[in-house]
């Protein structure tokens, strides 16, 4: 089972920031991630277990884990 990707606001602008090049590996890595939002070496945040922080492609992520309708809302990215 899939999850779909979303972003907030803040996080789709600093998506659309990054380089080509690096935006192209990190899409890659988040498809990934959509597959498995618990694994990839995410780890819950103050004990929220849908409350995630990973690293992917070298870039910082924190999302949201929506179970209920196969979701995962990326709310920061941080990346230099």
């Amino acid at each position: 089972m899939t999850y779909r990707i979303e972003y907030a606001p803040a996080a789709a602008a600093s998506r659309k920031a990054m380089a080509p090049d690096l935006r192209a590996r990190f899409d890659g890595a988040m498809r990934t991630l959509a597959a498995d939002p618990y694994g990839g070496g995410s780890a819950p945040i103050r004990g929220e277990r849908d409350r995630r922080d990973v690293t992917v492609a070298g870039v910082a992520v924190r999302y949201y884990v929506s179970r209920s309708v196969l979701t995962v809302t990326v709310v920061r990215i941080v990346f230099y």
